[in-house]
């Protein structure tokens, strides 16, 4: 017989109860069944978001080989740089091939090299992250009602992943062709300023900014006719502005020791963080890179080798784009916190 059931819910059944002669899950089970298939959705995502990383960075690597020699990207097929052997299709698994061959050639057994591991697996992780910020979000309990709203919130939330996973697969990209040949294309620098502009001018809140959450005032432009030019215009001056601190050092070093100290891929480099990340982001990358490029300075310092002809070393140059890529990723990833670390110990 069905016991009574008291306000107190002592005998009521935790995992059913009879009203009107049918059986009911309580409300607490059913949000924990909601809230476990989130879970799995959100995680399963990332993983997909990492996978397809993967094999981004897979092809990202073909185009960082063929690029500097101006070959194509598409054909021939994927072969060994050594011996010209076409690859298997098992030869082409991200990640996987290079720990089954060991990082060799499986016909001439060349070194293939810790770029092409370490390129997809960067790739991959920086995919997963924006992927599971977005799932997060477009799960979060909280949304209004309407559907309308709901379904901007998850296209503008799209957008802005989608756009986060491109800028890193360009920092990646830059990153070693600088490190490798100190080029810095302008086929990827010039589009990936006007797409960071057109997105954080327009909505996107992908910048790190001096906002309430690093304990400062932020900006505000009331939307009006002229007023909804406001804020393009100021963040079309943050690139500028971040530019032209290249281009000033640029000058500064010309003036002083009378031979080019840094090249011009670096200011449309710098531009291209401040597109994306906003003024206060690309600066955060640029002191980033200066102490990584000091960092890398004296270690060369230290190495014996390195100091065998004193003006030889002098005139050694320095990946400074590869510093600032670096910079750019950790200020995405922890751009405001380290600013309010900071503004907290300065005293603001």
């Amino acid at each position: 017989m069905q016991p009574a059931n008291r306000k107190g819910g002592a005998t009521e059944p935790l995992a059913k109860s009879m009203i009107d002669g049918r059986l009911r899950v309580p409300t607490v089970f059913a949000h924990e069944a909601v809230y476990s298939i989130s879970s799995m959705i959100r995680i399963l995502g990332t993983i997909f978001a990492g996978l397809l990383g993967l094999a981004f960075g897979s092809f990202l690597n073909v185009c960082l080989s063929r690029w500097p020699e101006g070959e194509s990207i598409v054909q021939p097929r994927s072969h060994c740089r050594q011996c010209g052997r076409t690859l298997t299709w098992w030869e082409n698994v991200p990640l996987v091939s290079w720990l089954a061959l060991r990082g060799r050639c499986r016909t001439c057994h060349a070194w293939i090299g810790w770029r092409y591991p370490l390129v997809e697996l960067a790739v991959g992780v920086l995919w997963a992250v924006p992927a599971w910020q977005f799932l997060y979000e477009f799960f979060w309990p909280y949304f209004p009602s309407r559907l309308s709203f709901f379904q901007s919130c998850v296209y503008y939330d799209l957008a802005k992943a989608v756009g986060m996973a491109a800028f890193y697969w360009l920092l990646i990209a830059l990153a070693v062709l600088d490190a490798e040949h100190l080029w810095l294309p302008n086929f990827l620098t010039l589009p990936g300023i006007a797409a960071g502009f057109l997105l954080l001018a327009f909505g996107y809140e992908g910048a790190v900014e001096l906002d309430s959450f690093t304990r400062s005032v932020p900006y505000s432009f009331p939307y009006s006719h002229w007023g909804q030019w406001i804020a393009p215009s100021m963040h079309l001056l943050s690139i500028l502005v971040a530019a032209g601190l290249i281009l000033l050092i640029r000058w500064l070093y010309w003036l002083f020791r009378h031979r080019e100290g840094i090249g011009l891929g670096d200011a449309k480099l710098m531009a291209l963080l401040a597109a994306w990340l906003g003024l206060p982001g690309a600066l955060l990358a640029f002191g980033i890179g200066v102490m990584l490029g000091a960092l890398a300075a004296v270690v060369l310092l230290a190495v014996p080798s390195a100091r065998r002809g004193s003006e030889s070393w002098a005139m050694s140059k320095l990946p400074f784009g590869t510093f600032l890529c670096i910079g750019g990723i950790v200020s995405s990833l922890w751009g405001q916190p380290i600013l309010a670390a900071y503004l907290s110990w300065a005293g603001f």
